[in-house]
């Protein structure tokens, strides 16, 4: 039976601290009404401390709003004056600090308050959820459960929900298919124990890499070079992510690991080391405070460094022995180099690596019903690109168990505590096809037939898993054209990020010549992000370099056509769009019948940043779009909103931003789960050539600015370029976006088509990609993924 899907028009947080506003953030971005409470101020309004930390949320990086005017969804609020507004509120999340005291008395005062039919949940990073039960009314405790959400909610996919004894299971289900869909969460059931799973494996390797730093005499800086992207794991590593959190917020997850945790067998490692304490009592408590285990000096990041007291620059980077064995692409070959090198990097590496294994194996029955739970919680939690188990399994799970039970017995490890039997048991691993190992019952658990993964055609793999890749009807060097065993194409890019060649081109092409042929619609879908990065620069910048001018504009008509072949395609294509959409990618989904993206979509025209303007259609379409909106009348007032996002080449930072921008329409769809935009793109086309869509008329009436709506946007630049805001290069790019986007040197309201327009492109691209400082940037970007200002 399917669980009732869980409908909330109105929310409350309490709590406008940095977490509790941020979630509050998150529910506006998703057009959830939402209360933010917090302790009345001393002085009025009385609400005034949730109206400034809903004032300082458009101030925070990352953006914790995927759209600024979302705010205005956000009520703030105080205990003392706006109970009431709990009445008709849905969902209650309980974000306050991690004092179980402070929980508990909040509860007896809002418990009369709630109402019946209200899901309240504590956002508590590892209290115990049975505990906190306790303080409400017998009635409520069926609808209360734990919601952890990872920092910055926003941005980290993982929730932990926690049940506790009297949960209603039905109401875990239409929890986790809100959180889910409405919120684009990764759900990770745990259990009611400290720290839950993300934080008690999460917490405990840092702890095993800092007891290692100082085992190793390892500088922080040369441990975060170690234990970043070279092993799979974010930028911030170790110790960035300390100062990130904070280390004062460090200390006190460690301490209630210690004050929870008292029969842990690595319990004497559950405390702060000296460092760490000498720090905080310093008052340098990370990036809130300006110090941590890093600073700032100026333009440069200087270290602390333990034997000189101070702060040195920070060189970060593995030594040749290490990095040698990084580089060897066979996980089995490369532990056991590793564990044979006497390298102290390496040393390190392996030591960090097998406390891990030996921990989380031990831990797995009490904390996790699968090991499928454990990897999900920190990568998704921790942003790591495998978890603990598939890295194991990874390396040769019995070879890598063997040299765990060596070191236990040599006394290297943290702890002597046996590996359980099930390690041992001949296995090769904990994932397979029948599911992921469950130490309660021994057996291999599938995943979870909860109704809303359904929308999940291609779920976030695990190591091993591999889905249906579909039937494949035709493909060439660029594109595959491929259906799940229906009459909807589905067309994926097999460069590199997705970048549009030549084959890519004239695959589109044919996929579309052959959906009009073959099938009901088309979608434009990658396997992985991003979407597209746009037009393969290398290859232009080779026919240019070469003097094949004739070659390269060819090229350039070649990736107009394309774009209006999906535009006027006679079945409708769909674009699933996820990550980023840059130049040519944009313009692909600009032409698109419809664009399904995923919130976290970052969609822009950036071609100014390399020295080019838009030519895949995308100037010509904001014209036409301009002439739409404009309804007959003077189109200028819409040419110039776009014009500074088009001169500046910005890109957006949400897809609710790249609507607002006008990069998306409004009848673009927007979801907030990236694993469930296929399914919803499906649909989407479905629908579309179920209610019988046509292509709209070719666009033969397109009212433009004209040359005197150009000659007030070089007025722009003018003053721009006056107050060197802008190079001079810039300036001649802009100015030629300005002439094509107004219509060229034409009477203000003369009326021209689509082929005029993309004619006007084509002779500005190729022109400014002749200039050498053009070629500079394209250059200067290919080396180092950076833009060039020149």
């Amino acid at each position: 039976m399917n669980p009732t899907p869980l409908r909330i028009r109105k929310a409350a947080v309490l709590g406008a601290g940095v977490m509790g506003a941020q979630i509050a953030a998150h529910l506006a971005n998703a057009s959830i009404e939402v209360v933010l409470f917090d302790l009345a101020a001393r002085q009025d309004p009385k609400n005034g401390i949730a109206l400034k930390a809903v004032q300082n949320l458009g101030k925070l990086s990352p953006a914790p709003l995927a759209e600024k005017s979302r705010a205005a969804g956000i009520i703030p609020a105080d205990y003392d004056e706006h109970l009431a507004q709990l009445h008709d509120c849905d969902l209650v999340i309980e974000a306050i600090a991690e004092r179980m005291d402070w929980k508990l008395e909040l509860y007896h005062k809002i418990a009369p308050a709630l109402p019946a039919h209200a899901i309240v949940a504590s956002n508590t990073s590892g209290l115990s959820i049975n505990t906190l039960a306790e303080a409400l009314p017998e009635t409520l405790r069926t609808r209360f459960c734990g919601v952890h959400f990872f920092n910055p909610p926003r941005y980290m996919h993982l929730v932990e929900l926690i049940p506790q004894r009297a949960t209603d299971p039905a109401v875990l289900d239409a929890l986790e298919g809100f959180l889910v869909t409405a919120l684009g969460k990764g759900v990770v059931r745990a259990k009611d124990t400290p720290n839950f799973i993300g934080n008690r494996i999460g917490v405990f390797s840092i702890l095993a890499t800092m007891h290692h730093t100082q085992q190793f005499g390892l500088g922080f800086d040369t441990v975060d070079a170690l234990t970043g992207p070279a092993i799979g794991r974010p930028k911030s590593a170790t110790y960035r992510t300390a100062d990130v959190v904070g280390l004062d917020t460090m200390a006190h997850v460690i301490k209630t690991m210690a004050d929870t945790l008292p029969d842990d067998p690595w319990h004497g490692y559950f405390k702060s080391p000296a460092w760490l304490e000498a720090l905080i009592t310093q008052g340098a408590l990370g990036q809130k405070t300006g110090a941590g285990f890093y600073r700032k000096a100026g333009k440069d990041i200087v270290v602390l460094d333990l034997a000189r007291k101070d702060y040195r620059p920070s060189q970060q980077k593995p030594s040749d022995a290490l990095a040698a064995i990084l580089a060897i692409k066979d996980p089995a070959e490369r532990f056991a180099k590793l564990r044979a090198s006497q390298e102290p990097q390496a040393q390190f590496l392996w030591a960090v690596f097998r406390d891990l294994f030996h921990y989380t194996a031990y831990h797995l029955a009490d904390i996790a019903e699968t090991a499928r739970d454990v990897d999900f919680a920190i990568r998704w939690g921790y942003g790591w690109k495998l978890g603990p188990f598939e890295t194991w399994q990874a390396a040769g799970w019995q070879q890598v168990s063997a040299w765990i039970n060596a070191d236990i017995a040599a006394g290297k490890t943290m702890s002597k505590a046996p590996l359980p039997a099930w390690v041992t048991d001949g296995r090769t691993g904990v994932h397979g096809s029948d599911g992921s190992f469950a130490p309660r019952s021994g057996t291999h658990l599938a995943r979870s037939t909860h109704p809303v993964y359904q929308r999940q055609i291609y779920p976030d793999a695990l190591l091993g898993e591999r889905f249906d890749q579909g039937q494949t009807l035709w493909e060439n060097a660029g594109v595959r054209l491929w259906t799940l065993g229906d009459d909807l194409g589905i067309v994926s890019f097999k460069t590199k990020m997705h970048t549009v060649n030549d084959a890519v081109l004239d695959g589109v092409q044919e996929a579309v010549t052959r959906a009009e042929r073959e099938l009901k619609a088309l979608v434009l879908w990658q396997s992985s992000e991003p979407f597209s990065a746009g037009a393969d620069l290398k290859g232009a910048l080779g026919l240019l370099q070469a003097g094949k001018i004739d070659a390269f504009e060819a090229m350039i008509a070649n990736f107009q056509a394309t774009s209006m072949r999906i535009k006027y395609a006679l079945v409708p294509v769909v674009a699933a769009v996820r990550g980023l959409a840059l130049g040519g990618g944009c313009e692909f989904q600009m032409h698109s019948a419809r664009t399904v993206a995923a919130l976290e979509s970052y969609i822009g025209l950036v071609e100014a940043g390399v020295g080019l303007l838009p030519a895949g259609g995308g100037l010509k379409e904001i014209a036409v779009r301009c002439a739409q909106q404009a309804a007959g009348g003077d189109s200028f007032d819409f040419v110039k909103r776009y014009f500074e996002t088009l001169a500046m080449a910005k890109v957006s930072g949400s897809a609710l931003e790249a609507r607002q921008m006008g990069l998306l329409r409004e009848s673009d769809v927007v979801v907030f789960n990236s694993f469930e935009v296929l399914h919803v793109a499906l649909r989407t086309a479905a629908a579309l050539a179920d209610s019988g869509w046509h292509p709209a008329l070719p666009a033969r009436a397109v009212i433009v600015a004209g040359d005197v709506g150009t000659a007030s946007l070089r007025m722009m630049l003018i003053n721009m370029f006056s107050g060197k805001f802008i190079s001079e290069h810039d300036y001649e790019i802009a100015g030629r976006i300005a002439d094509t986007l107004c219509g060229g040197d034409i009477e203000r309201g003369v009326t021209v088509d689509e082929n005029w327009l993309l004619k006007l492109e084509r002779k500005h691209f190729v022109a400014l990609a002749q200039m050498p400082k053009t070629q500079a940037r394209i250059q200067h970007t290919l080396t180092t993924g950076k833009p060039l200002r020149n």
